[in-house]
């Protein structure tokens, strides 16, 4: 049985650094071996938003937005880790961690079966592509559309109507959630609207929010990526 330790300390940026890490590099290596010319399919949701954000402050290019998500996820850890009696990381912790996602993403996944269709970003291009894809998408999608927004609008639902910690975090997880979806219909590689994926991708983003609240981003990374890659398996096998 997994001690109640476990549930608070794996909440914190600190073991969500340590967690998401692997991911991090993982990805940014994959952009690596990816040529120039493919690497505008690997644009999602969370860079239609966020790197037209830091192109108005003169930040361009395909590592602008890791550079500054990196420059701050270390910001945050150091923080939290001044303010812990231990700096020691629990290996056992992070397997569980892993386990933990494994078993929210299955959960999304039975969910999304009663759906028209799995979702996934882009089912095109070849396996490399659709790989960094998956782990892009978990990384930066739940950086932003779950730590960022989540946070802020939290905040801001507190301070103009006054509600109490559950309704305005209820509130903010499905507000997020029409955000996360309707980026994915942006920019010229996003998809055709449809009011169905629309709906669909909303509940997908309710689920993963509501991850994000009560285990943390790395957690909620991790589940995204890896219900990502369930379906990547699914729609590669059965090809």
């Amino acid at each position: 049985m997994v001690s109640s330790n476990y549930w608070k300390e794996t909440h914190t940026p600190l073991y969500s650094f340590i967690f998401t890490m692997p991911l991090f590099l993982i990805y940014e290596l994959g952009v690596f071996t990816i040529s120039a010319s493919d690497l505008p399919l690997l644009r999602n949701g969370a860079d239609v938003l966020m790197r037209q954000v830091m192109e108005v402050f003169g930040i361009y290019g395909a590592y602008g937005f890791s550079g500054t998500f990196l420059f701050g996820f270390i910001i945050a850890f150091l923080r939290q880790k001044k303010s812990l009696k231990t700096s020691s990381i629990k290996g056992e912790y992070l397997l569980t961690m892993f386990f933990e996602s494994i078993g929210w993403a299955i959960m999304l996944t039975i969910l999304m079966i009663w759906m028209p269709n799995l979702l996934m970003l882009n089912k095109d291009g070849v396996l490399i592509q659709r790989v960094v894809l998956a782990i892009g998408a978990g990384i930066y999608e739940e950086f932003v559309f779950r730590v960022i927004l989540i946070t802020g609008l939290t905040s801001v639902i507190g301070f103009v109507f006054q509600w109490n910690e559950f309704s305005k975090k209820t509130g903010a997880i499905v507000l997020s959630a029409i955000l996360f979806s309707m980026f994915h219909f942006m920019g010229p590689y996003g998809d055709t609207p449809q009011i169905n994926l629309f709906f669909i991708r909303l509940l997908a983003g309710i689920f993963l929010g509501s991850v994000y609240v009560f285990r943390g981003f790395g957690v909620a990374a991790y589940t995204h990526t890896i219900y990502d890659l369930f379906v990547l398996t699914k729609f590669t096998t059965s090809a």
